[in-house]
């Protein structure tokens, strides 16, 4: 029998808690630093922990999209069709930098469905559309 386990990403940062605080918004969820780990706080939402914010002090930010840059990891962030530019909205209110756009034309208003951002710290991130159960 297996042991039951979880996973969850962690990104590294200078600062954690705005950054923690910058996802918690914009997941609808809450931030807070973990129990047992001063240098770690954890973005948690209904169905548990959804992501993690370690300090590192001497975290280099990625560089991408630069070519010569590293994109890291980054987290692909899944929203309804027509909830999009609304999520879009928002995540450039919470401090997200635009970083690149792709699929054009694939929605009847030809705006695109997959949008590329950089987080208040650098790290990549994606809005992509997902069609709802019933479309």
């Amino acid at each position: 029998m297996t042991v039951v386990k979880t996973s969850v990403i962690v990104l590294d940062c200078a600062d954690p808690e705005p950054l923690a605080r910058f996802y918690a918004d914009l997941l609808g969820a809450t931030a807070g630093p973990a129990a047992d780990d001063g240098d770690l706080f954890l973005v948690t939402g209904r169905a548990g922990v959804l992501l993690g914010i370690r300090r590192d002090p001497q975290h280099t930010p990625p560089t991408w999209p630069l070519p010569e840059g590293s994109q890291q990891v980054h987290l692909r962030i899944l929203v309804a069709q027509d909830s999009l530019d609304e999520a879009e909205r928002e995540a450039v209110a919470l401090g997200a930098r635009p970083v690149a756009a792709e699929e054009d034309g694939t929605r009847p208003d030809k705006r695109t469905t997959l949008r590329r951002y950089a987080d208040p710290a650098g790290h990549a991130f994606v809005l992509a559309s997902v069609r709802s159960a019933g479309g």
